[in-house]
């Protein structure tokens, strides 16, 4: 029975090599050093959190309901699962001073303390 390959050494830590590839149809052995796939080296976890946001096609709501989990703990997986592959994640863009300017007018709207007429007149203005 073949067991699944690990990728990384459970004594360090550190990422594995494959030294060996053997054919069990004819017996043939190739030696040498083989780099694993990206992939192998992510946690079994990781790479089931992979293949389910794969399967979802990337819709985080969907992996959000599949295994019951926050919007913000699907993210912090996926950006882990990004990182084990080696891919930069940015932090998210702070909101500007434009988008904060009218969230505020829109909330001291809504708070009635300001007229629909005084917010469409400060959003005409520079910021």
């Amino acid at each position: 029975m073949a067991r699944e390959i690990i990728g990384r050494c459970p004594v360090c830590g550190d990422r594995l090599q494959v030294h060996r590839l053997h054919c069990p149809q004819c017996e043939t052995a190739v030696e040498g050093r083989f780099e694993m796939c990206k992939f192998c080296h992510l946690s079994k976890e990781q790479r089931e959190f992979a293949e389910i946001f794969i399967k979802n096609r990337g819709n985080i709501r969907e992996v959000e309901r599949e295994l019951g989990i926050s919007y913000p703990t699907v993210r912090g997986r996926l950006e882990a699962v990004m990182r084990a592959l080696g891919h930069r994640v940015e932090p998210e863009p702070e909101e500007g001073d434009q988008a904060k300017r009218r969230r505020e007018l829109l909330d001291a709207l809504g708070r009635g303390e300001v007229s629909t007429e005084e917010v469409l007149k400060r959003l005409k203005q520079p910021v």
